[in-house]
């Protein structure tokens, strides 16, 4: 067990031996800190959190009560492999959030970005992939083999299907399901989500200029009601683009992926 003397532990906590605790960091009462856990600088645990597994927490991090963080897979296939769950810095993991390591057959290792927030009841899988400055509102699930871009919203009480993956700026409606890939930027929401539109607000937010909207705007239409298949208006409008938003969403489309896409609308 190596915990840094500037670390601060509460005499109830539990840590198991060969937990790492570094400067700063601050675990409260009635928590358990696993062996193979590290926690950098400035991570917080707040009481009743459980941090186990081989499960690394980046600095200024902070797990809120009642959290389970890098628990065994939900995986009946999960047979006891030594896999892991890396957290990165500056998460916000509120009241009953769950996140689970990752399997040997999804690569062994569940990852989360940078400056996430994650609201009360929401669940990471295993092997899920989350990027950076993702929010997963109330009882939101991202399920295993999920690729979560930067910048996600994912509503509350809405699911991500396995192995779907959900390009950079995305929003997700509340109380949604999402079974198909999600291009980047755009707006899914309904019951069995469908892709009605772009997520015009969060680029006008992040100062996107009004040329690169309209251009993304004109790609929307073209991929939703152009000539051919879904993927064939994708590569014919690559042949042209030039908008850097836009061959965002076309290189996302003609990548590669286990699953079909959410379309547009005609």
């Amino acid at each position: 067990m190596s915990v840094d003397p500037a670390a601060q532990v509460h005499p109830s906590a539990v840590i198991e031996q060969g937990a790492t605790i570094k400067a700063g960091a601050r675990v409260g009462p009635f928590s358990l800190i696993g062996a193979d856990v590290v926690l950098d600088e400035g991570v917080e645990v707040k009481s009743h959190a459980v941090v186990t597994g081989i499960t690394k927490v980046g600095a200024q991090t902070v797990i809120f009560p009642g959290a389970v963080i890098g628990e065994i897979p939900q995986d009946l296939k999960f047979k006891g492999e030594a896999t892991r769950l890396i957290v990165g810095k500056r998460n916000r993991i509120r009241e009953g959030v769950t996140m689970n390591t990752g399997t040997e057959g999804g690569g062994g290792e569940t990852r989360v970005g940078d400056d996430c927030l994650f609201m009360t009841g929401s669940h990471v899988a295993h092997d899920a992939i989350v990027g950076d400055r993702v929010i997963v509102a109330n009882q939101g699930a991202i399920a295993g083999h999920c690729v979560i871009g930067d910048d996600v919203i994912i509503g509350g009480l809405s699911g991500v299907h396995q192995w779907v993956r959900i390009g950079k700026g995305a929003i997700i409606g509340a109380v949604t399901m999402v079974t198909n890939d999600v291009i980047p930027y755009g707006l899914v929401q309904g019951p069995r989500g469908s892709l009605d539109g772009l997520n015009l607000v969060g680029l006008k937010r992040r100062g996107v200029d009004r040329a690169e909207i309209s251009a993304l705007r004109a790609a929307f239409q073209a991929l939703a009601s152009g000539e051919g298949a879904f993927l064939e208006r994708a590569r014919a409008l690559k042949e042209t683009e030039d908008s850097a938003y836009v061959n965002e969403i076309l290189e996302f489309i003609l990548g590669s992926s286990d699953r079909s896409f959410l379309t547009p609308e005609h």
